[in-house]
């Protein structure tokens, strides 16, 4: 099976930047183009690029929606953004506009009726993110946990017919601590289906055991690279024979 390395941009006011377990008060800014950044990790060789709108997240409206579209339209690397997707409007918007795929979360929660309805209509152009606190789900830009934990929702969507999951643990998120291997690989079992990793990642070590673990085909990684821990490129190198 095939991993994929998913540099991450998350957005908020027009900047490059990195949140630390998801508060939006301990923020450390990389970049003040999400373009830019996007063009170096496709000139690295980055295959998809995770983008992620905070400011809509916490909102609950698309913010930072130009940027995402600019890299879609400009790069040949392919796109999948986050945040503040709350309607078929807006998931029609990046689509129609050259994003590959549209990841679903709070909505997926507060609506699972659309939710599904949406994973219906457009296929694996859709992911459904699933943020987990101490198991639970969280939504809302992380401010919110939900009283469902985070595999009883990815068993509901993976019957839906999902194809492709999102799963970020917040207690490791922007921490460099390791990723939640053991939690990751649970989602995976549960689903049966493709499970992208996120949070944690701070070597390269990481992803070999990402990659080495049943059912997870891919890792977002964001502040390793951006803390300079490795490159793009070294990543991509390391998990090539997988």
């Amino acid at each position: 099976m095939s991993f994929t390395i998913y540099p991450a941009i998350d957005m908020r006011g027009g900047n490059c930047v990195r949140l630390l377990q998801g508060d939006y008060r301990k923020e450390t800014i990389y970049g003040e183009s999400p373009f830019d950044m996007a063009r170096s990790f496709a000139i690295d060789g980055a295959e998809w690029i995770h983008m992620v709108d905070l400011d809509g997240a916490k909102d609950g409206q698309r913010v930072n929606d130009r940027f995402v579209i600019e890299a879609a339209q400009r790069l040949k690397t392919k796109i999948q953004i986050g945040g503040g997707i709350r309607s078929e409007d807006d998931i029609l918007h990046y689509l129609e506009n050259g994003v590959d795929r549209v990841i679903i979360g709070s909505i997926a929660v507060s609506k699972p009726e659309f939710a599904i309805e949406m994973i219906k209509k457009f296929g694996k152009k859709i992911a459904v993110g699933i943020d987990a606190k101490d198991g639970y789900v969280a939504t809302h830009g992380w401010l919110n946990t939900s009283e469902l934990t985070a595999v009883e929702l990815g068993q509901r969507f993976a019957d839906a017919g999902a194809e492709t999951f999102i799963f970020t643990d917040i207690a490791t998120d922007g921490t460099l601590a390791g990723p939640n291997i053991a939690a990751v690989c649970e989602m995976a079992e549960v689903t049966g289906k493709n499970v992208i990793a996120s949070g944690g990642v701070s070597s390269l070590t990481d992803l070999q055991a990402l990659a080495a673990a049943n059912g997870v085909n891919g890792a977002i990684v964001g502040k390793a690279i951006y803390e300079g821990r490795f490159t793009l490129t070294e990543a991509l190198e390391e998990v090539a024979p997988i």
